[in-house]
């Protein structure tokens, strides 16, 4: 009788511990955060995660098999972990590819497969663009390229879709203020008042988790909103949105060239509405030998249960590629 073969995996690993931690020192003002788990020496993979400024949680160590990966997670300048929390003095895109060189290099990592999702996989392409022959692959989620057009759906398009989270959102600034949210939360998320500016850190990143999920998620809308999460996120997304993420418009797509011979899979939601699917589906056609998996029944985050899934798979496909 010939084998059955064994059904993909799809459900995430179980809760594991850091092997080692540090922190990188690029300059005087960060302290980045870094810890790898898993096996010691198996595959290295770098998970990049969201926001900017969202920064990492334990859970994301539990999208890849820990007796494969030597599984390496960092928290991006600001964000999470790393010190000071929500600085944007030395906070640019080339600050943040330069931080995964110099993290690659401390733990004497040849190449690694780069997971990303949103934000993650913005820094993703630019990191792969720049250093194409460190990376063995990528897998991305939520495809984010930070153009124009997508800034401007996040702050005022969204309201087509979630117009209640929207009006609380827009709520916290004077109707006076309204025409540029950008700058007026900009303006708020920055001023040296904490009274002012986690207020309106709150109210921004609530307003991203309210809308990240294809269902309601109070859970989600908790998790965003809480201070440390809320603060890294919402002052350091504005900071990079009023900036156009430090690089040209457009560039990411117009450098895809560079890595396209690269093993890729894109995973994204049918129903994501912070990034929406016209970008992935941008992406997909700018790299057609990308793997391309559209989620039907799916919004933006990864805990989805179709995303969910699916990025656990495309992990364990990697397993197998050289």
């Amino acid at each position: 009788m010939a084998d059955v073969p064994h059904a993909p995996r799809t459900q995430l690993y179980p809760e594991i511990e850091p092997y080692g931690t540090g922190l990188l020192r690029p300059d005087g003002v960060h302290a980045l955060y870094w810890e790898q788990s898993g096996n010691p020496q198996g595959v290295p993979v770098l998970f990049l995660h969201g926001g900017p400024g969202a920064g990492a949680a334990p859970a994301h160590r539990r999208f890849f098999d820990p007796a494969h990966y030597r599984i390496v997670i960092f928290d991006q300048r600001g964000a999470g972990r790393s010190q000071p929390l929500g600085e944007v003095r030395n906070n640019t895109t080339p600050d943040l590819v330069a931080d995964i060189e110099r993290l690659r290099a401390h733990l004497g990592i040849e190449r690694w497969l780069v997971f990303g999702g949103s934000w993650g996989s913005t820094l993703a392409l630019a990191y792969g663009e720049s250093h194409p022959g460190r990376c063995a692959g990528f897998i991305l989620r939520g495809v984010f390229l930070c153009r124009k057009s997508e800034i401007e759906w996040f702050l005022y398009g969204l309201r087509n879709l979630f117009p209640e989270a929207w009006r609380a959102f827009a709520g916290v600034i004077p109707e006076a203020e309204r025409g540029d949210l950008l700058a007026a939360y900009y303006r708020r998320l920055t001023d040296p008042d904490p009274a002012v500016h986690l207020a309106a850190a709150r109210a921004w990143s609530a307003y991203e988790g309210a809308c990240s999920t294809l269902l309601p998620s109070a859970e989600t809308v908790a998790y965003f909103a809480g201070d440390g999460v809320a603060l890294g996120l919402a002052r350091i997304e504005a900071h990079y949105f009023s900036h156009d993420i430090f690089l040209p418009e457009n560039s990411l797509l117009e450098g895809v060239a560079r890595i396209r011979h690269v093993p890729c899979t894109i995973v994204q939601g049918r129903y994501d509405a912070v990034c929406p699917v016209v970008t992935a589906d941008e992406l997909h056609r700018a790299w057609p030998q990308a793997e391309y998996i559209v989620v039907p029944d799916a919004g933006h985050s990864a805990w989805e249960p179709g995303i969910c899934a699916e990025l656990v798979k495309a992990a364990e496909r990697f397993k197998t590629r050289r």
